[in-house]
């Protein structure tokens, strides 16, 4: 596998492991991806396809040993708690930290459009997401913190329930205590498939009507 085709790979194998695309629509990605990096001379759509194909079978196939309740679907559960207890939790929320707080602030406006306001948010990004789905040393780093806070009380205050609620789902954690610091859950491994009839976790319209409710 060349340079270029090694990078394009490493896509679909994030793309088609985090389980948030359809096959289609990764197609359409990773095509768009091998454009804008001019690679249309060294990689066809035909290997790219049959490459996505591949990684999604080898998922589908690990996937029967799963043992359930997989990371993922603790998580799930976890961060669903911290909506009913005030604070709102994010899946995937944008690539990067700052990405993920602007998807944050757009919530919690939402949130004060319907006369409620959260106690604080968390949220995993593209990025942490990446490492979770890697095959050696996963692990998943949670942000945490209230929107328009300077206060690093308050911030702790807000990571010490993250904390809590992670525990009492199962999660080993690791996190210092201090307000500069996200909580790491080593060894998270990420494990999920697609499903257009499951629920979407990107769709933070869910997030606001469970705060709301």
């Amino acid at each position: 596998m060349t340079e270029n085709e090694a990078f394009i790979y490493e896509s679909i194998f994030n793309q088609v492991r985090m389980g948030f695309l359809s096959l289609d629509e990764i197609q359409e990605n990773i095509i768009e991806e091998i454009q804008d990096n001019e690679f249309e001379d060294e990689i066809s759509e035909e290997w790219a396809f049959d490459k996505i194909r591949e990684e999604y079978q080898k998922v589908l196939a690990e996937s029967k040993q799963w043992k359930s309740p997989t990371d993922t679907e603790k998580l799930i559960k976890a961060f669903d708690a911290l909506c009913d207890d005030n604070i709102f939790a994010l899946h995937n929320a944008g690539y990067t930290t700052s990405e993920g707080e602007y998807e944050v602030v757009e919530v919690e406006r939402e949130l004060q459009e319907n006369e409620v306001e959260s106690d604080g948010y968390c949220f995993y990004h593209g990025q942490d997401l990446e490492r979770a789905v890697a095959i050696e040393n996963p692990g998943l780093f949670i942000a945490f913190q209230k929107v328009d806070n300077t206060d690093d009380e308050t911030t702790i205050e807000v990571g010490k329930r993250v904390a809590e609620v992670l525990i009492n789902n199962d999660f080993v954690i690791k996190w210092n205590g201090s307000a500069t610091t996200k909580i790491e859950i080593p060894g998270f491994r990420w494990q999920k498939i697609f499903d257009e009839d499951a629920r979407d976790l990107q769709d933070y319209s869910e997030v606001v009507d469970r705060m709301v409710q």
